[in-house]
C-alpha cells in the first residue's frame, strides 16, 4: 500500500499541499504541516500526486 512522506527538515509549511487535497494534509494551528492520513488510495492519487508535484520544497514523495 502507498503512502505520503513528508521531509519535515525541508517543509516550510506553506500549504500548497492542503490546498490539494486537504483530506490528506493539513496545516495546523501552529503552522506545521500535519498528514491526517498518509495512505494514498485510486481516489485520492491524483490530489496527492499533485500535492507532491506542487511543493516547492520538494518535502513530499510517494512510497509504494
Amino acid at each position: 500500500m502507498a503512502k505520503v512522506i513528508a521531509d519535515f527538515d525541508l517543509c516550510e509549511s506553506n500549504g500548497m499541499c492542503e490546498s490539494f487535497a486537504p483530506d490528506v494534509f493539513e496545516i495546523d494551528d501552529d503552522d506545521y504541516l500535519q498528514i491526517a492520513d498518509p495512505t494514498v488510495t485510486d481516489e485520492n492519487r491524483d490530489r496527492v500526486e499533485q500535492a507532491v508535484a506542487g511543493c516547492p520544497k520538494a518535502a513530499l514523495r510517494i512510497e509504494e
